[in-house]
């Protein structure tokens, strides 16, 4: 009882008082010992948010002071990253302040004690980046026994913003015992909330000319994610969004799409066009080509041989092109340079294009179409055809003309526009782009060995794999296949990557076992008939299922397999045929036993049609997956003959 009414007070007295009082106020004792966690936090929980207070004080649109107190008790070692830190930070526009953080035994003991001299400042940027100004400093304990907990203090201090982000409540296995999030905005600076997958409200005060928003969270129990479900469609969080910025000096509108993509616009509308002699370069290449559709593919192949993708994050030119001419001199952009670069080359020849700005990321979150905010990290082009809205990815050499990937598929980009920003959706995935077609031909020996030669032809997301694939060791090639396929362990393995022609893919693989058969039992050999699966997973049966199932894409697969028997063997009993079919999907597999060949074949179909299986499905998808993966595992069964 002491140890609630305490917690309730502490409560109250955070809500009761300014947040800069509040992130000064001392926490009780209790938080800091593993002895204090509710039984119920404990349960699917990797870590607990003993208490953690984040503070926005926004005093412009372009200044931000950020201020973040967490006491997190780990409970295994799944949640060591919770005893990581990164804070990011530019020379020029952003700062760290403070920063401590401190390591407390399971009975709430100090043990360690970290400052912000201890921490490491680095660079940060990919590989594909020639230069970036933005840094970060970053600490890591290394933690001993558990549960420990960590306690960290900073305070980050920003004068450019292009927003001021969000309240992410609760991570992945995580519970909350205590939580706030506090932002203080002057009250014309247009601020507004966006609740995901939470009912919080804000305590709302207004002090002369600030409003002070303060939420609370409390007692909250860790969520695990079901297999295939999608973070952002169960986590709660809230994102936060004003009107007004200034990022790197240059003022911006946020209160409506259209005011933003002008934003864009007049970023990029300076560096759009080629020199005159260049332009008339570009019309002399493309004077013998009839159609503007036809242009648009030659201009695009033409980029994607001559350009190579490379990151340049220096001030603005985060947000900001190279203009088209340097790309065309230098031979390199990012993907706003290259999309650019494509724009000014289909301007040569008169050709309407539109930059896209988009969250790149497989089935990642869509733009809210009624809260414009910043969470784009991605450029691609549209052609406004008359018959067609072609888009155009252009960091990918490999690309077929006119496609997306799978990672700016089936959401919304924004359009630039002279008029501003309009949301307008993608490309959908849909079976039919996502084929994976094989051949099979396995040559069983009488003493059980076989050798298999396969072919496999792919579009699409099995295309980008292949494509991928090919640049891996061989090593890395084979343990990729083994378990994508569900290929029986060979006693060799060679794999060649083909030809790539027309958004087809080749591969080919040829294997050899010293023991394919499965079981020998006298005059009688037992047979898996096929060398891989075509579909090599499944699921989990669910009382209740509470998120929707999302696959990378939908897919359709086939495999034709042909089986050479043993000289003097013959066929005692054939798989049957099977048809099983869900709501979203079908399998087939057929045998024809050819007795002068002595050969079977078996013809296998794989469909998924839709990417995303509602959750009131998922039963259903379950137990469609178990029958096709029991159809699969049926055995062939030889004879020698009399």
């Amino acid at each position: 009882m002491r140890k609630y009414l305490l917690s309730l007070l502490f409560i109250i007295t955070l809500l009761s008082t300014s947040a800069t009082k509040a992130f000064c106020q001392e926490v009780p004792k209790e938080l800091y010992s593993a002895a204090g966690i509710p039984d119920s936090l404990k349960e699917d929980a990797n870590s607990v948010v003993r208490y953690s207070m984040e503070e926005n004080e926004v005093r412009g649109p372009d200044k931000l002071v950020r201020k973040v107190h967490s006491i997190v008790t780990i409970l295994n070692e799944k949640a060591d990253d919770e005893a990581e830190v990164s804070l990011p930070y530019n020379r020029k526009y952003a700062s760290i302040g403070s920063f401590e953080m401190i390591i407390y035994d399971a009975t709430g003991k100090l043990i360690k004690k970290y400052h912000k001299g201890d921490m490491y400042d680095h660079a940060v940027f990919d590989d594909e980046a020639l230069v970036s100004d933005d840094r970060a400093m970053s600490l890591r304990h290394t933690i001993a026994s558990y549960p420990t907990t960590v306690e960290i203090i900073y305070e980050l201090d920003n004068s450019s913003l292009m927003g001021i982000g969000g309240w992410g409540i609760e991570g992945d296995q995580q519970s909350v015992q205590n939580e706030y999030c506090h932002v203080s905005i002057s009250s014309d600076a247009g601020f507004r909330y966006l609740n995901k997958n939470t009912t919080i409200k804000p305590q709302k005060t207004t002090e002369g000319q600030t409003d002070n928003y303060t939420w609370q969270a409390s007692n909250l129990k860790a969520i695990k994610l079901e297999g295939g479900a999608q973070a952002w469609r169960v986590y709660p969080e809230i994102k936060f969004g004003m009107n007004k910025f200034i990022c790197y000096g240059l003022p911006g509108d946020f209160s409506s799409w259209q005011n933003f993509g002008k934003w864009i616009y007049n970023l990029n509308k300076d560096v759009c066009t080629l020199s005159p002699a260049r332009v008339a370069e570009i019309k002399k290449m493309t004077d013998t080509i009839k159609s503007d559709k036809d242009k648009a593919k030659f201009l695009y192949q033409y980029m994607q041989k001559d350009m190579r993708y490379v990151a340049v994050n220096l001030g603005i030119g985060g947000f900001k092109p190279f203009s088209a001419d340097f790309v065309d001199q230098k031979k390199y952009g990012d993907c706003k340079a290259l999309s650019n670069y494509m724009y000014a080359l289909l301007k040569a020849v008169n050709i309407k294009s539109y930059w896209a700005v988009i969250y790149r990321g497989t089935n990642a979150s869509p733009a809210d179409a009624n809260f414009p905010i910043n969470e784009f990290n991605h450029e691609i082009l549209c052609i406004p055809f008359k018959n067609d809205t072609t888009w155009l990815e252009c960091t990918g050499s490999t690309q077929p003309f006119g496609t997306l990937d799978l990672t700016t598929q089936n959401r919304n980009a924004l359009l630039i526009t002279e008029d501003g920003g309009k949301l307008i959706n993608t490309l959908s995935s849909s079976a039919e782009e996502n084929q994976f077609n094989s051949e099979v031909h396995l040559a069983i020996d009488s003493d059980g060995s076989a050798k298999a030669q396969v072919r496999i032809l792919s579009t699409g997301n099995y295309r980008d794999d292949y494509i991928e694939l090919s640049y891996a060791k061989t090593d890395d090639q084979k343990e990729f296949l083994m378990r994508a396929l569900n290929i029986k362990q060979p006693s060799v393995f060679d794999y060649t990557s083909g030809k790539d022609e027309n958004g087809v893919k080749e591969v080919s693989l040829n294997l050899e076992y010293d023991k394919f058969c499965d079981i020998m039992a006298g005059t009688k050999q037992f047979y898996r008939p096929r060398v891989f699966d075509l579909c090599a997973f499944t699921v989990p049966i669910l009382e209740k299922r509470n998120s929707d199932y999302y696959y990378e894409s939908p897919m359709k697969k086939t495999c034709v397999t042909t089986i050479d028997l043993p000289a003097n063997y013959e066929v005692e009993a054939l798989p049957a045929n099977q048809s099983l079919k869900f709501t979203y999907g079908n399998y087939e597999i057929s045998y024809v036993y050819n007795a002068a060949k002595n050969q079977i074949i078996s013809t296998a179909k794989f469909n998924i049609t839709n990417q995303v299986i509602p959750a009131a499905k998922y039963n259903e998808m379950q137990q469609y997956l178990d029958a096709v993966a029991k159809a699969q595992n049926k055995k062939l069964v030889i004879r020698h003959k009399a």
